[in-house]
């Protein structure tokens, strides 16, 4: 764990500011100065890492609200900064909160949700380190079971002496054939054979470990989180045995899994998952603009919502919240907000709120231009990605550069028409596009297929001249 640590904070000090906007550039178009914006905030934590003593807890984070309608990349951006760092990283809706004494989710699931998320990401880091250690285990484990010592042969210092039955010379043991008895050395044989893959289809019993699911896993989402915390320590985990029948690589890796379970410390996980949740931890809060607004008066639907923001000030101001696996400290946990806010805006927020996001940026609307871009230049592009997926039927996209215009300015165009939903509404014109010929793909055998902007305007242009029908179908 601690080559882990040292491994982490070299990548953390390799990625400046340039490089992290370098990096979200690879998947997501334009909107430079949201980029900078938590480039700087994310090599912000690395530095304050840094301060000596007591200036350091002082230093707390700059969250950032990201302003622009739906479809502009909010969301991607705050999900590849936190894949970027491997940091634990949530997004929750704000509408989905509701004011305590509400039926609803209270704000501090969110919290409780980012220690989650700080657990699994490192236990799944662990198993990772450990799994060849687990292999072996398990290894030998199969092979017990495969060829099983008789327990009145065992000798005082545990050794099996088996004799020792060759094969004769040249012959090979087929898939689903005889194992070799004997001793050592029909182990080694036995042992190779696994690894060759030529036991694949024996089946072997076998008894493995079962937890039954926590009771707290039972209600997680429901609202009744905090009331579980309370009760679960009246509901011991007691683990059970399993018994069962499977093939040889299917009870590899089942016991692999519990060779694992065996060499992680879950203790000394969670310990480290705490503490990288709140040195490390990013909360993407979606939608904020929905439960913005101070006019409502007390009553209606929208009673709750200046209550919703209340809440969620102490947890971005910094509060320590119970989670199954201990305290949280959010004083140093990064918040980034999102919201279209097309009716409410910033400064109906209450004013307590409005000062804990001191960074706004404000992401600008896609052009025709952005959404030629988007189509084709990063790594996830749409273009490539339909490609792929045609190709394992054989049948090969040639999309030109004059359709990719096409789809871009249909697009643009029904946005304007219709609701603005950014480079979504690109999945709906492409999806539209190939709707036919995905459908028929496996029946054209291997052929190249072009996409040029006649093919585009014949398959949609119809679309677009009947407005009752496009706004159903783009």
């Amino acid at each position: 764990m601690a080559e882990s640590s040292r491994a982490a904070s070299k990548r953390a000090e390799a990625l400046t500011p340039r490089a992290i906007v370098e990096e979200l550039d690879r998947y997501i178009v334009g909107q430079r100065a949201a980029k900078r914006a938590v480039a700087v905030a994310l090599r912000n934590r690395w530095r304050r890492q840094q301060v000596p003593g007591a200036m350091r807890d002082e230093i707390s984070p700059k969250n950032i609200m990201l302003i622009g309608p739906t479809g502009v990349g909010k969301t991607e951006i705050a999900r590849r900064l936190a894949k970027l760092v491997n940091a634990p990283f949530i997004k929750v809706e704000a509408s989905k909160f509701t004011e305590v004494g509400y039926v609803g989710r209270d704000v501090d699931s969110m919290v409780r949700d980012l220690a989650e998320t700080a657990v699994s990401l490192l236990r799944e880091e662990e198993r990772e380190r450990a799994r060849p250690r687990a292999r072996e285990h398990a290894e030998e484990r199969l092979l017990d079971v495969l060829l099983p010592p008789a327990p009145s042969m065992r000798t005082a210092s545990g050794a099996i002496p088996l004799p020792s039955v060759a094969p004769p010379a040249g012959r090979e043991v087929p898939a689903g054939g005889e194992v070799p008895a004997g001793g050592e050395t029909a182990r080694e044989d036995l042992r190779r054979l696994l690894r060759e893959g030529k036991l694949n289809e024996r089946t072997v019993e076998i008894d493995t470990a079962e937890t039954p699911q926590a009771f707290a896993d039972v209600f997680s989402g429901t609202g009744m989180e905090e009331m579980v915390l309370n009760l679960q320590s009246m509901f011991p985990q007691n683990k059970r045995t399993r018994h069962r029948r499977l093939t040889v690589p299917e009870a590899l890796e089942a016991l692999t899994d519990e060779e694992l379970g065996k060499l992680i410390d879950m203790e000394r996980i969670t310990k480290d998952a705490i503490r990288r949740a709140e040195q490390d931890g990013i909360i993407f809060i979606d939608e904020l603009d929905k439960v913005a607004g101070r006019e409502s008066g007390g009553h209606g639907p929208d009673v709750s919502r200046e209550g919703v923001q209340r809440d969620l000030l102490p947890i971005v101001e910094g509060s320590t919240v119970s989670t199954k696996y201990g305290q949280l400290k959010t004083d140093h946990v990064l918040f980034i907000a999102a919201g279209a806010f097309h009716v409410a805006k910033p400064k109906d927020l209450i004013p307590e709120l409005q000062g804990r996001f001191p960074i706004r940026v404000e992401l600008e609307s896609l052009t025709d231009a952005d959404f030629v871009r988007i189509l084709t230049e990063p790594e996830n592009a749409l273009v490539k990605q339909y490609t792929a997926l045609l190709a394992t039927e054989k049948v090969h996209l040639d999309i030109q550069q004059d359709a990719v215009v096409e789809i871009a300015h249909i697009a643009a165009e029904v946005n304007q028409r219709m609701e603005n939903i950014g480079a979504r509404r690109l999945h709906t014109v492409m999806e539209r596009l190939l709707d036919e010929l995905s459908f028929e793909a496996p029946e054209l055998g291997e052929r190249t297929v072009p996409i040029t902007g006649s093919y585009v305007r014949d398959r949609l242009q119809g679309l677009l001249k009947d407005e009752d029908l496009s706004q159903y179908v783009l």
